[in-house]
């Protein structure tokens, strides 16, 4: 007999193309008893679940939104800005890392045990590309938190089922896929994938234990993704 699940996740950026991803499949896991997303604003095309609890947060304020962490054994970050280059690098700071520091840390003092980061591919503290560089940062702050498990997702290209931002995206999107057969050896990390396989990667990461920090690139996420619950 198949024993009850009774795991908890907690989600941040489930309203992004691959956070939404990951809250579908994980609600639709057998082994995930119930999903917390929190966000300045519900999700109104939310899979309907009597395990998902949607809560509307103050991003600024995690000491008012830490309570709602407690009993969950993971947690999983998507948020992000979707086109860094529109924005200052103050508003970059604040929603890539500050936000992102300040929920990881209320999991950890509520108790949570295990982190999966959405980061990017050649995130390095001494990158001389300050995108790069901000991701290093925040990775090595993440770590520095003490999680029994982290989990540090490195996709390079994104292939959304549609174009959302604009001409560069729309050529991207179609080159992107045939570059992926030239991209052999250690340039496999650079290959696409679906916000699709990315989103169920990180709901199967969710559902694991074994601690320590991994870092994932294209071939460990695709392998998590093609695992079955």
């Amino acid at each position: 007999m198949q024993r009850a699940a009774t795991r908890r996740v907690a989600i941040l950026g489930a309203s992004g193309a691959v956070g939404g991803q990951a809250l579908a499949e994980l609600l639709r896991s057998p082994a995930i008893a119930g999903v917390t997303s929190l966000g300045r604003r519900t999700i109104a095309d939310a899979p309907a679940s009597p395990k998902l609890a949607q809560r509307v947060v103050e991003l600024e304020d995690p000491a008012a939104y830490a309570p709602l962490l407690a009993g969950h054994e993971a947690a999983i970050c998507t948020l992000g800005v979707g086109q860094p280059t529109k924005v200052s690098r103050e508003e970059l700071q604040k929603i890539d890392v500050d936000y992102v520091m300040n929920f990881a840390t209320a999991c950890r003092d509520q108790g949570v045990r295990s982190f999966a980061l959405l980061g990017a591919v050649g995130a390095d503290a001494r990158s001389r590309s300050f995108y790069l560089r901000m991701k290093g940062e925040l990775e090595e702050k993440l770590v520095a938190l003490g999680f029994s498990r982290t989990s540090l997702f490195h996709p390079s290209m994104l292939l959304t089922p549609q174009n959302r931002y604009g001409t560069g995206q729309a050529i991207l999107l179609a080159v992107w896929p045939k570059l992926d057969l030239l991209l052999a050896g250690p340039l496999r990390r650079f290959r696409g994938i679906t916000v699709a396989d990315l989103g169920r990667a990180m709901a199967r990461d969710a559902e694991r234990d074994d601690p320590g920090v991994h870092v994932l690139h294209w071939d460990e996420f695709s392998a998590l993704a093609r695992e079955s619950t």
